[in-house]
């Protein structure tokens, strides 16, 4: 059986730059097969027509529906339409738990994995250029890659791939509802204790650039003042990354680099040793 994974990207987080890419690393996997569909940098509901109706064409076993704010209008529309057409839903967002309609998500149908590191970045004019954004977001992949967050990202999907193997579809399937917090990401990642150490202080710095980046972009009106707050954001997320970076060369110097490659027929397989074969 092969399984139809669905990706609907609205707008970016840095999630959604790898979400079908961490289920088939190697692109070898027979098992399953994704298809994505995108509104690229927008996020209005008009948006994500195009989005829908190719995915509902296309009938996926369960669609990953990623967006900043999983929220607002466009999002909330592409996945209560996908629903409606009987596709199962997982939302991966960055953190909105703060607001009160989440507790609905929270406590209704769709699966759901909330990365609290995946923060916005500092969307100033003054700050932000094509060459800005995409450093922001290469910093931001490292984080969320190397602290162990999307690893954990990557074995929730494949318990719902797994389960459509088994035979279970639709409504039986058992949906992912994750918060990933510091301890979540880093959780059976390290060999190293300093290493585990430097990976959480990375994830709880990115972490806290949503909060830097929100205030220098919808709460502070004097360009004197948010322009140097939302550049503080994009510098906490660079050392975030050094840290990640810091924390696998201390793995790599003691040879305990952990590596879970996927086989061609989706069975995660695991190695320590560099100079090993996975099994």
């Amino acid at each position: 059986m092969v399984v139809k994974v669905g990706v609907a990207k609205l707008g970016n987080i840095a999630s959604g730059v790898m979400a079908e890419l961490l289920l088939d690393e190697r692109a070898d996997r027979e098992d399953m097969q994704t298809f994505m569909a995108t509104s690229g940098t927008k996020l209005q509901t008009g948006d994500i027509d195009y989005v829908v109706s190719n995915m509902k064409a296309w009938k996926p076993d369960f669609c990953i529906v990623v967006s900043p704010n999983g929220l607002l209008p466009g999002p909330t529309a592409a996945r209560e339409q996908l629903d409606a057409a009987g596709i199962p839903c997982i939302i991966v967002t960055d953190d909105v738990t703060t607001k009160k309609g989440w507790e609905e998500v929270k406590n209704g149908r769709f699966g759901y994995i909330i990365m609290k590191a995946d923060s916005m970045m500092g969307s100033r004019r003054e700050l932000i250029d094509p060459i800005e954004m995409a450093d922001f977001n290469g910093n931001q992949i490292r984080v969320l890659a190397l602290t162990g967050a999307f690893r954990k990202l990557q074995l929730a999907l494949d318990k719902v791939i797994d389960q459509v193997k088994a035979g279970r579809m639709g409504a039986e399937l058992e949906l992912p509802r994750i918060v990933m917090t510091s301890d979540k990401a880093v959780d059976g990642e390290f060999t190293n204790p300093y290493a585990l150490a430097k990976a959480r202080a990375a994830y709880e710095i990115a972490y806290a650039v949503a909060m830097v980046n929100v205030r220098g972009c919808f709460m502070t009106k004097e360009w004197e003042k948010y322009i140097p707050m939302v550049c503080s954001g994009h510098e906490m997320m660079r050392a975030a990354a050094k840290l990640c970076d810091e924390a696998r060369e201390m793995e790599k110097a003691g040879d305990g680099i952990i590596r879970k490659p996927h086989k061609k027929d989706g069975v995660i397989v695991s190695k320590v040793k560099l100079m090993s074969k996975p099994e």
